[in-house]
């Protein structure tokens, strides 16, 4: 592997957790530099790592450092933290990962810094037991979640909250959703077995197939004839909630970057519109659509403000996949527990009120209503929907349950790990 990579993922993450920058962000601006394929893998890893473990390393530096370096030498100290990772997560081997984070303060044209960072590296791997224990002791570096993300889970899952924790520090397999329109689920199942891969069939999703590590999926065979998206098998349970049938008109809300209008497209043939805010997310929304040879009308406009964008036809089924503070992806984005704050939770909360209550409108008599978030707050989920209930004319709650997971009051929570999903909310609402 080059050793430029490491250079570069040090910028990268600094960006990421010192500028507030995205993890899809960085890997835009950083993976074009590097030509080889394997390079890129440990781009990716090594950001998605020391993302998801920087609660955990940077604090320990504060314990091997003399002074800080986060602010006079940010490529630096992200440098730092990355060579932890290599050594404690991604388990490299201590020569191969000390050197080649040492040689990479000289690609960042810090030579100076190799002596420091050697000696800080080596300090580690001396003191390790010591440090890791102190570490361990205080469930923010133990966990690696931000505090106050940490006493939310505690309080509203207390008996799972720290399988949850541990669940949003795990690789997440990566889930393909095969197109109907294109491919079966076992013949391309047969595809991808026969190129290599390690693919089987998820045990209740229908159109869920579960490899165990992720993948340049570009590479694999189906792709450019749509045979398939990466779709979480958690987000696949909107498809089977919403129950198409061909004909139906339908609202997918908030719905960049496509999978889950996608998804019900190749369920059933409908007049389908996607609705999104931000006009840049469209593009992802048109491109999903044209490589999976399906068709929607793609509308840019706020879902709460439906006077703007509304024909007046109303629709037969609503999705609601709403803004929310993406707290149940923290495995598969963990950038998020960097960037999320506690004070965003009322401006979500009011957010999903609003987009409820003026949606349920658009809705036709008969019609039913799912609301979906991928957050694991109540704040979010059952208070939301509770909050809304009274207010919408002729409201109803559908029972339901799942495989995996466990009731709410009012819907389904899927918390991350559960079934080896992702985390996420659902509660299904139907007119009379």
């Amino acid at each position: 592997m080059s050793q430029d990579t490491r250079a570069l993922a040090a910028q990268a993450l600094a960006d990421i957790a010192l500028r507030g920058a995205s993890l899809r962000d960085a890997m835009e601006r950083y993976a074009p530099k590097l030509v080889d394929a394997r390079d890129r893998a440990l781009l990716m890893a090594l950001l998605s790592d020391g993302a998801r473990w920087w609660m955990r390393f940077d604090p320990a530096l504060d314990r091997l450092l003399d002074k800080p370096l986060r602010q006079k030498e940010p490529a630096i100290h992200a440098l730092l933290v990355l060579g932890l990772v290599q050594l404690e997560v991604l388990q490299l081997p201590d020569y191969a990962a000390v050197a080649a984070t040492v040689q990479a303060t000289r690609t960042l044209q810090r030579p100076r810094m190799a002596g420091l960072v050697n000696a800080v590296l080596r300090r580690w791997q001396r003191e390790r037991v010591e440090l890791l224990a102190a570490l361990d002791a205080e469930p923010r570096t133990r966990h690696a979640h931000p505090a106050w993300l940490a006493g939310a889970i505690a309080r509203d899952w207390p008996a799972q909250a720290d399988a949850v924790m541990a669940a949003n520090n795990l690789e997440p397999p990566l889930m393909l959703r095969a197109n109907r329109r294109r491919s079966g689920r076992d013949a391309l199942i047969e595809r991808l077995r026969a190129d290599g891969y390690t693919a089987e069939p998820h045990a209740w999703l229908a159109d869920a197939i579960v490899l165990p590590h992720s993948s340049d999926v570009t590479r694999m065979p189906g792709f450019a004839e749509g045979a398939f998206a990466v779709q979480d098998g958690a987000a696949q349970i909107a498809a089977d909630l919403a129950d198409v049938r061909d004909g139906m008109h339908v609202l997918d809300a908030c719905a960049a970057p496509g999978g889950k209008a996608c998804h019900l497209l190749e369920r059933a043939g409908l007049t389908l519109t996607a609705l999104e805010f931000d006009a840049k997310r469209t593009q992802r929304i048109n491109a999903n659509l044209e490589r999976l040879g399906l068709s929607a009308s793609v509308v840019i406009g706020d879902a709460g403000q439906p006077a703007d964008w509304w024909d007046g036809k109303l629709f037969d089924r609503i999705l609601i996949d709403a803004p929310c503070s993406a707290t149940g992806v923290l495995r598969r984005r963990p950038d998020v527990r960097l960037h999320r704050r506690e004070s965003d939770i009322a401006a979500m909360v009011k957010q999903q009120r609003r987009i409820l209550g003026a949606l349920w409108p658009l809705l036709a008599p008969g019609g039913r209503l799912v609301y979906i978030t991928c957050s694991l707050l109540r704040a979010e989920n059952d208070a939301v929907v509770n909050a809304c209930l009274p207010a919408l004319p002729g409201a109803s709650a559908v029972a339901f349950t799942l495989p995996v997971g466990q009731a709410a009051a009012t819907g389904w929570q899927v918390l991350p790990g559960d079934g080896d999903l992702d985390g996420m909310y659902y509660a299904v609402l139907q007119k009379a």
